[in-house]
């Protein structure tokens, strides 16, 4: 019972947090477009394997287990940074943890792209793991949420999620255009039109954590005055225990568990398109798996209207569910002779994931979490949430590896179904408990 005179005044400081924030819509929207660029910018770098991996394990001369070793390294620090991120992000300013985050990912993907051997790729992968996840993760998040009324939740996450997707689609279409032109119409290895891609990325994450430091956070009162009360705060393991009562926080962490692992099982569509029976060129199956990043904008934002319109909760159960029973078609895919049917299969797969990455954030604003302890809620929901980072990795590497071809990616896609049906049953529950609570 003490704890809900505490959640309520928790929700009413967001709220006029909400109304200060920017002074008005058009300039909340302004922000938002910013964090969209920057979140679209600053991870496809790290994920050239759902569209090149057979062409990085011959540009880097590594096997797929070794691949999955180099994404567990990502995991692991992701892991282990996300805390400490949330810590942060009450803390500092989050325009200035974002700039440094780009120009730090571009000045490692410049050594990225001169090929280098394993152990200096590990290095490499974990410096990304720190400037994306340590010093980029929880800020994001948290100033998006506190951006946003309380009505706005949900269309505000859809379009951060959304809006990235668009950027990295963009960027996807104009990486593989290149690609194909260097690879195919002017005769390059492989290895060169990697290399130009990585430039691409590169230089444009340093660009943006540049213009981005040159332009004035408009931090509203309430913002600076949270960060102020955090500052003060010493006590990590009382707001964490605060935090650990809120059984909704749990609930959302093991739907974000279940929903990203579907997002990880995206990341092989490319390569699984390529096997044997199915038999695609790289460049078609790198083209398909480019199209359904164009589902992203259609996913996120269409995802976040339906849960302001409808209920976050029951879309997100939705898309849930029915993720399961389209990965369970992917496995079959061996037998669809259509590409159109294969190709509607992977794309509408796209827009369920990219729907249930709107929407789970979206829903840390009903489980009525203080605004100086949110970014810790963000950071531990993250732990919980992102784990797979570190053993999906090495699950898909084990799999493919001993079981080769289709047969592999049919197993790990088998197993991504399950979870993701485990997701909607959570969801379930949190409904129920929400709505309980309401009544």
């Amino acid at each position: 019972m003490a704890s809900q005179p505490l959640q309520a005044d928790a929700s009413a400081r967001r709220s006029a947090s909400a109304t200060d924030q920017s002074g008005n819509k058009t300039q909340r929207y302004l922000q938002l477009l910013l964090l969209v660029i920057a979140a679209g910018a600053i991870y496809p770098i790290l994920y050239l394997r759902q569209v090149y991996q057979p062409t990085m394990l011959d540009v880097f001369h590594i096997s797929e287990s070794q691949l999955g070793y180099l994404y567990s390294m990502l995991g692991t620090i992701f892991l282990l940074s996300y805390l400490p991120s949330g810590w942060l992000a009450d803390r500092i300013a989050p325009r200035l943890l974002i700039s440094f985050s780009l120009v730090a990912t571009g000045l490692l993907g410049l050594v990225y792209s001169t090929a280098p051997s394993f152990n200096l790729l590990l290095m490499i992968f974990g410096g990304w793991g720190l400037s994306t996840g340590l010093t980029f993760w929880a800020a994001v998040i948290k100033r998006v949420s506190m951006i946003a009324g309380a009505d706005e939740q949900g269309r505000f996450f859809g379009f951060l999620d959304g809006g990235r997707g668009l950027i990295e689609a963009m960027l996807a279409t104009i990486a593989i255009t290149l690609f194909a032109w260097l690879t195919q119409t002017k005769g390059e290895p492989a290895a060169v039109g990697f290399k130009v891609v990585v430039y691409m990325y590169a230089f444009l994450c340093i660009g943006l954590g540049v213009l981005l430091a040159l332009v004035k956070d408009p931090s509203s009162k309430a913002e600076q005055s949270s960060r102020a009360q955090a500052a003060k705060r010493s006590n990590v393991i009382a707001d964490l225990i605060t935090l650990a009562k809120i059984p909704e926080l749990w609930l959302v962490a093991a739907i974000v568990f279940c929903g990203y692992q579907v997002f990880w099982a995206t990341y092989s569509f490319s390569a699984y398109l390529h096997e044997g029976e199915i038999g695609l060129s790289v460049v078609m199956a790198g083209t398909i798996t480019t199209l359904k990043l164009w589902m992203r904008p259609i996913g996120g934002i269409g995802g976040g209207f339906l849960g302001d319109r409808f209920s976050k909760v029951t879309v997100l159960i939705i898309a849930l569910f029915l993720a399961s029973l389209s990965l369970l078609g992917l496995i079959a895919a061996p037998q669809i002779s259509s590409h159109v049917l294969l190709v509607f299969l992977v794309l509408f797969i796209g827009v369920l994931t990219y729907a249930i990455r709107g929407l789970y954030w979206s829903l840390l604003d009903r489980c009525n979490v203080p605004v100086e302890t949110m970014g810790l809620a963000i950071g531990l929901i993250s732990v919980l949430g992102y784990s797979p980072d570190v053993f999906l990795p090495l699950i898909n590497g084990y799999l493919t590896q001993n079981y080769p071809g289709v047969h592999g990616y049919q197993m790990y896609f088998g197993y991504v179904a399950a979870v993701s049906a485990v997701g909607g049953c959570a969801g379930l529950v949190l409904r129920n408990m929400l709505n309980r609570k309401e009544a």
